[in-house]
């Protein structure tokens, strides 16, 4: 399947230089390229994609207010933000307005390119530089009715421990279980979740705690 690549970025210098890196991957094309958010929104009108690669501070509508956009409006395109501003509000709040992933722009092309064929397939992807710092908000876990659907009592017990930051070993010791029983419990609450590590946990019970 060929990855849909829509560029919304205010720097011209920045599109172009994307466009001739993402165009030599296989398996993906750019379809098109925004100078903003208003201009990116009238070109979905036209156009079928699968990863908007946003920046998050442009002229106009933000990348955070573009990608509330797209999560409201077309829901089959993943956002990724790729910016050089790794302020909170812009971190924490594309995160929370739907976006896939989060990556600096001194990333490098194969991380770059990883990212987006994560988020075509629905995974997330947050920079190693920031990564540390979501996991530090979500630290304190959310009142017990914003629990993320379809786990099990023990299974959610465990995932709210993970987005503590805890590891396997200390949540087996604060709930008098084998590690290996707690890694059972987070693989399950993984696959039940459609998942893939413990970052999008945690990024999931974010999410449901904003809500």
């Amino acid at each position: 399947m060929t990855i849909r690549v829509l560029l919304v970025d205010d720097q011209d210098l920045m599109r172009r230089g994307l466009h001739r890196l993402l165009e030599l991957e296989p398996g993906i094309e750019v379809v098109g390229a925004a100078a903003s958010g208003d201009a990116a929104l009238a070109l979905l009108e036209h156009i079928d994609v699968d990863v908007a690669l946003v920046d998050a501070r442009m002229p106009g509508m933000t990348g955070v207010e573009l990608i509330a956009r797209l999560t409201r409006d077309h829901p089959g395109v993943n956002a990724l933000v790729l910016t050089t501003f790794d302020e909170d509000e812009f971190v924490f709040g594309s995160l929370r307005a739907g976006a896939r992933g989060f990556l600096l722009k001194d990333a490098s092309p194969e991380a770059l390119v990883a990212a987006i064929r994560s988020a075509a397939h629905g995974g997330t992807v947050i920079d190693g530089q920031v990564a540390s710092r979501v996991l530090a908000r979500v630290g304190t876990p959310p009142a017990p009715t914003s629990a993320l659907p379809g786990l099990s009592a023990r299974e959610d017990e465990v995932a709210r421990l993970v987005a503590t930051g805890a590891s396997n070993q200390e949540i087996a010791r604060r709930l008098f279980l084998t590690e290996g029983t707690v890694k059972n419990h987070v693989s399950a609450a993984l696959r039940k979740l459609g998942l893939r590590d413990r970052t999008q946990l945690a990024l999931a019970y974010s999410r449901a705690g904003d809500r």
